[in-house]
């Protein structure tokens, strides 16, 4: 009895023990125990901890990452209490909070990285001088050999033109210009991203809709939904001697905004192929053919203006006569129905003129333009086009019917189906792309969620963020990417990741939506 009795408060004090916070343990609270009850009470109080921490352990697992390593006094040959007391330690109840939160706690390099990427002035790459090679970033070798791993100049080059796309969303507006005075207000307005370049020329494109006059009467204040004119973009020219000869041309954008108004999107949903006016050259049996709504926008002119392919080739062909003798190039930048238009600019410009400069289009998340009579055709006229597409983009598979481009290849490369592919390509929604594509995936940024949405997926913000992170197909998204996170948490917020937009709450940043310099001011559609 009288041992029972000592083992039953020993085990009862050695518990208490091993739950106490400050884990002293002290053998002086313990009353000197003969041998047999010292190995009872050895053999009770560890079993009962061991079913203790057992039954903890489980519930924690749903809660908090298995506990950290052992201590190093609790290696083989320590006490059973220094043991019990290693075990609590480890598991450390009063921080489990803190554990859970752990992977989302950075060291203080990557928050000053991450401070710096949400910071609303973005990182460039240096400027390398391309004087010598600027032909073959402008794609005379189709970027051969640049883009898969992705070249840092070529990289560089690509945002700089998505900035100019950017410069076009932002200064976008419905109601076209009257007079040469509101022209000229327009191209004032335009916050170019590179200041060496001056803005020449507004453009617009008009719609061949024509809604009854009841519609206006009906909703006199949303007259966006019925204007069939309106500002969709820009021509611009390097100035800067310095820049001209980084660059070792004097260069001529031409920036062309997406969807954006009512009559806009109709356009879009006219999806059967009509001939290209000026093909009559072309094949008979395979003519070169676009989509109805992208060449309407382009050719047709509006009430007080000419229509979009009329502005372009009268100021290419001015810009031209003023810069005649000089190294010239002519870049045609665009996103989603800006992507398809600057195609059929390019298309244009490469007939123009006998003598026309270097002609390379850069598009984002473009559409299917034409069938493969029209992309033959474009390269035929030596025009480079580098499509840049995000695998997750849907709207870069349309319209037409779905077919893999390099299915499509494949079964081309086979003789005994070229023919049945040739009767395809006449059908009313055989559209083919065209160039060279540089791929980027938006699941591989380590700032998006995997589940992001369609207009994220299709986002031009999103497209530059992909693009400054790509290192090539099989390698992850590059640790050193310049670009600022400030717009992509802006624009697509329920996108990104919870750990960097509480980053970016920690981190009191104003990420006020008019403070975002080249933010567009209307939603990108999806072409």
């Amino acid at each position: 009895m009288q041992i029972a009795s000592t083992i039953s408060t020993q085990s009862g004090l050695a518990f208490q023990a091993s739950r106490s916070t400050n884990f002293s343990c002290r053998t002086s609270l313990l009353k000197p125990l003969t041998r047999q009850a010292s190995v009872l009470n050895h053999t009770i109080t560890t079993e009962s901890t061991r079913t203790h921490l057992s039954h903890l352990e489980k519930l924690l697992q749903k809660q908090a990452p298995p506990p950290p390593l052992l201590h190093k006094d609790s290696c083989h040959g320590s006490s059973p209490k220094n043991r019990v007391k290693n075990h609590l330690e480890g598991l450390n109840l009063s921080n489990i909070w803190a554990k859970m939160k752990a992977a989302e706690e950075m060291s203080p390099r990557h928050l000053n990285r991450l401070q710096r990427l949400l910071s609303m002035s973005a990182e460039r790459s240096p400027r390398n001088n391309l004087g010598t090679r600027w032909r073959e970033y402008h794609g005379c070798n189709d970027w051969t050999g640049l883009i898969d791993p992705l070249d840092e100049n070529l990289r560089r080059e690509v945002v700089r033109f998505g900035e100019f796309i950017q410069a076009a969303y932002h200064t976008f507006h419905c109601n076209p210009a009257t007079s040469e005075e509101d022209a000229l207000f327009s191209r004032s307005q335009v916050a170019l991203p590179d200041g060496s370049y001056r803005v020449t020329k507004s453009l617009y494109a008009t719609s061949s809709l024509k809604l009854p006059s009841w519609v206006d009467d009906l909703a006199p204040d949303l007259g966006w939904m019925t204007q069939r004119s309106s500002w969709i973009g820009y021509v611009a020219v390097c100035e800067d001697e310095r820049e001209i000869s980084r660059m070792g041309r004097r260069d001529i954008i031409i920036a062309l905004r997406g969807t954006a108004t009512c009559l806009e999107w109709a356009e879009n949903m006219r999806d059967v192929l009509v001939r290209v006016p000026g093909g009559e050259n072309s094949e008979p049996n395979h003519p070169a053919k676009v989509e109805c709504g992208f060449l309407n926008l382009y050719k047709t002119p509006g009430s007080n203006m000419p229509s979009l392919a009329e502005l372009v080739i009268e100021e290419v062909r001015r810009l031209m006569e003023l810069y005649k003798g000089e190294t010239l190039s002519i870049t045609v930048t665009g996103h989603s129905l800006g992507a398809a238009l600057a195609l059929l600019a390019a298309d244009e410009l490469s007939t123009a003129e006998p003598d026309m400069p270097p002609i390379a289009v850069f598009s984002f998340g473009g559409p299917r333009v034409g069938n493969r009579a029209f992309a033959d055709r474009i390269s035929k006229n030596g025009v480079k086009v580098l499509r840049i597409v995000n695998s997750q983009d849907v709207i870069t598979r349309v319209p037409g019917m779905f077919v893999s481009e390099e299915l499509d290849q494949k079964l081309r490369d086979n003789s005994k189906v070229v023919e049945m592919l040739n009767v395809l390509d006449n059908m009313p929604w055989a559209y083919a792309h065209v160039g060279t594509e540089l791929r980027v995936d938006s699941k591989m940024s380590p700032y998006l969620n995997l589940n992001a949405d369609v207009a994220c997926c299709h986002d031009l913000e999103a497209y530059l963020h992909l693009v400054d992170g790509f290192i090539a197909s099989d390698s992850p998204f590059r640790e050193n990417a310049k670009r600022s996170l400030a717009r992509l948490v802006n624009e697509q917020g329920s996108n990104v990741k919870k750990l960097y937009k509480s980053k970016a709450k920690d981190l009191s940043l104003n990420l006020d939506h008019k403070q975002v310099v080249g933010i567009p001011s209307c939603l990108p559609s999806p072409s």
